[in-house]
């Protein structure tokens, strides 16, 4: 990657857009902290993550920050309620209002119902959900979606997308969204373009808590 600068606030929707192996899902795992960037640094909160030892780092992907992947990476063996409500289990919260809370966010999404279901039982749109619910159930600072709806068909995807994104800025969460589908591009607040490891912005960010630079 080469002269990528990126800004996101609170609240705010980034889109990175671009063809596969333009670089946009490193650029995406660096800005993670899931890869070290040769160059360059990433700020969250006006801290560098290279700062951080590898518990800080594992903290910080564990507390403040929440993924949304293609395929969801569900865990088979927990159902849709223990699947979304991980996060705050790892976080150190109880069983009992971390299911709660896990049930709380499926209810926005509209499957509360599908909470006793392992994985396996679950339409793909409604899995992506629970990956979204996952994601989000712990209020977490910025989310990170790599092709969030890339497995869903157009219409699952529209409807996913724009639950993903109304619960997410509700919260205030900043989501960063690489994606090769310029339907999902145009959903961002800020827009750029990942082309041979280069990041050219289409729209200016919003000021913000987050940014990052890699």
């Amino acid at each position: 990657m080469r002269d990528a600068q990126l800004r996101v606030g609170r609240g705010e929707v980034a889109v990175i857009s671009g063809q596969s192996g333009s670089g946009k899902s490193s650029l995406l795992y660096c800005l993670a902290g899931v890869l070290a960037p040769a160059r360059g640094r990433v700020l969250f909160e006006g801290r560098s993550l290279a700062d951080l030892d590898d518990e800080g780092i594992s903290a910080l992907r564990r507390e403040r920050f929440g993924f949304v992947f293609q395929y969801g990476e569900l865990l088979p063996e927990l159902t849709v309620e223990e699947n979304t409500a991980l996060p705050l289990r790892l976080a150190g919260m109880r069983k009992k209002p971390a299911l709660a809370a896990a049930r709380e966010v499926l209810e926005r999404l509209g499957i509360e119902e599908l909470r006793e279901r392992r994985p396996s039982q679950v339409s793909g749109g409604q899995s992506q959900r629970v990956a979204v619910a996952r994601a989000l159930v712990h209020r977490p600072a910025v989310v990170f979606a790599d092709e969030p709806t890339g497995s869903l068909d157009s219409a699952n995807a529209a409807a996913v997308l724009r639950e993903f994104l109304e619960l997410a800025r509700s919260q205030g969460t900043a989501v960063v969204l690489v994606t090769h589908d310029p339907a999902v591009a145009a959903q961002g607040d800020s827009r750029y373009t990942m082309a041979d490891g280069r990041l050219t912005a289409e729209a200016a960010a919003r000021a913000g808590a987050t940014e990052a630079g890699a």
